[in-house]
């Protein structure tokens, strides 16, 4: 029998390549996210005789629905051993133009999302004695972005969920990973979300859309890899690409990385 790796935010960008990747190692798939239509494109892609797919359109800020989705897992698969949690939002924007929906959107998704996929989970990972939690988390979980507040502060309590989770549950046999990507260069644009007045919306708009021509940012391909050997290798943490090197910087002289963001900004 397949080990079976159920991933959400599955339907474009880091998670189709997540799900391809787990599919190349010989997973079976359970595939989660809210365009049903994509993610049924993207499950006919990777069935085959040697990958038995199955993809759910999942709200992943909805408990019940999350619930439903562990629950058909189980059903048909039997077990499950590697959940991915991948789907987000991503915000720019001052504090100020940043309304309190947007902060409870973010939170909902980035956070509660995550949430939700493990406390539905974790009692069969517990029955069973092993199985892996990979939490996408982001750069912008280990060093402040100017202008990302809400992004900012919901992707730190990722870093904070997973790295007491990995306290909790290595004794049950449950390794708990953080992959950190970077910009992704994929069709994050499509999805990003801009606040502010019209000028300062169009030119944050315009910074990212440049960024993303850079020869340094991740492609989904790597941010695969990096979820692949998080479990694989048991690894509790990896930063993609040349986003550590930022990371790192920062660890070691905040205060002189931040005053240069503040001078770029």
């Amino acid at each position: 029998m397949s080990p079976v790796a159920l991933i959400t935010g599955a339907s474009q960008g880091s998670g189709r390549a997540i799900a391809r990747r787990f599919a190349k190692e010989g997973y079976d798939l359970v595939l989660a996210a809210r365009q049903a239509d994509r993610l049924n494109a993207v499950a006919d892609e990777l069935r085959s005789d040697d990958c038995q797919v199955l993809a759910l359109s999942t709200d992943v800020s909805d408990p019940d629905q999350v619930q439903t989705l562990v629950d058909s897992a189980i059903e048909r698969f039997s077990a499950v051993d590697v959940l991915v949690n991948n789907a987000g939002i991503c915000l720019t924007g001052s504090f100020q133009h940043t309304t309190l929906q947007d902060w409870h959107s973010l939170f909902d998704t980035n956070l509660f999302g995550y949430v939700n996929t493990i406390h539905a989970l974790l009692p069969h990972l517990l029955q069973r004695g092993h199985g892996a939690i990979v939490n996408l988390g982001s750069f912008g979980g280990k060093m402040p972005l100017p202008m990302m507040t809400a992004y900012c502060a919901s992707k730190y309590a990722v870093t904070g969920l997973t790295q007491t989770l990995q306290f909790e549950l290595e004794p049950h046999g449950i390794v708990v990973s953080l992959v950190h990507p970077g910009v992704i260069n994929s069709d994050f644009l499509e999805r990003a979300q801009f606040r502010g007045d019209a000028t300062t919306a169009d030119t944050s708009k315009a910074r990212l859309t440049e960024t993303l021509n850079a020869n340094w940012v991740s492609q989904p391909d790597e941010i695969a890899t990096a979820v692949w050997h998080a479990v694989r290798d048991r690894r509790p943490e990896i930063v993609v690409g040349l986003t550590a090197i930022a990371t790192e910087a920062y660890r070691l002289a905040p205060g002189l990385v931040s005053w240069a963001m503040r001078s770029m900004s």
